[in-house]
């Protein structure tokens, strides 16, 4: 299978995929038996990166480069049927990651994770050698809370190299770990690369995840918002209605565009 096999649709400029978690994991492993060349993307996020996308053009073509977009949320699910290309289902960055673990422990794939706090880290080795006991932890390094010089990102990606991973996990945040791995892609030597978020928190257990039932039904960012309210509060109260009218115009002019289309045909 190939990126391109999956359900697919365009998002405010950017391309979307639908791939369950077991269809990501079988491409994710593909690539890691490839032959090495240029280090393989997959971008895992939802309503925020689809947001900062559409005001930020370079940012945009991070998204677009990546080999796979999981959509991590519900907003990129709802769109999809408003276009009338459904996507199966949303794929969160934790889930990716636990089900990753999971294979690894079965084919002894290694992980290298970057990012983060030296705590989370710290918790998230303990809850990986305890739940995936067979998943092998190549590496697991905590970047300084500051902009890096150029010597100290090259020491970082040698470092990665060095470690032989199958995986690097980066958990950055949303902008920064997509832009991270672009301007690093070319120097990476690990075989696929993949940016999510606050995941290293979810699987540590340092931060509580929402139940299934809430994810789904579109209700994770209230459970979210609730446990932290400081952090969160910009990108749901004010940044969330103005993506709703974006990607609501966004489906409008699809459709626009597809009847002119239609009528053409006829």
């Amino acid at each position: 299978m190939k990126p391109a096999d999956l359900p697919n649709l365009e998002i405010l400029g950017m391309r979307v995929h639908g791939p369950t978690v077991d269809q990501a994991l079988d491409l994710i492993e593909g690539w890691i038996g490839e032959p090495r060349v240029l280090c393989r993307t997959v971008i895992v996020t939802g309503f925020h990166g689809l947001w900062v996308g559409h005001q930020d053009a370079e940012y945009r073509h991070f998204l677009n480069d990546a080999d796979l977009f999981c959509p991590d949320g519900i907003a990129p699910i709802w769109l999809s049927r408003l276009h009338g290309k459904p996507l199966k289902r949303r794929v969160t960055g934790a889930e990716l990651l636990e089900a990753f673990l999971g294979r690894a422990q079965e084919k002894r794939l290694c992980s290298y994770f970057y990012g983060d706090s030296e705590a989370t880290l710290v918790t998230l080795r303990a809850q990986i050698n305890s739940r995936f006991p067979s998943a092998v932890i190549a590496g697991a390094f905590s970047p300084p809370f500051r902009a890096l010089s150029d010597a100290e990102e090259a020491a970082h990606v040698e470092a990665i190299n060095a470690s032989n991973a199958d995986v690097l996990w980066v958990g950055l945040g949303l902008p920064k770990q997509e832009r991270w791995i672009a301007r690093n892609r070319h120097r990476l030597n690990v075989p696929v690369a993949i940016g999510v978020g606050a995941a290293f928190r979810f699987v540590a257990g340092t931060v509580s995840r929402a139940p299934q039932w809430m994810g789904d039904a579109g209700f994770e960012w209230v459970w979210r918002f609730v446990a932290e309210p400081k952090k969160l509060w910009r990108r749901d109260i004010i940044d969330g209605p103005r993506f709703i009218v974006a990607a609501l115009t966004d489906v409008a002019r699809a459709r626009a565009r597809a009847a002119m289309q239609r009528r053409s045909a006829s």
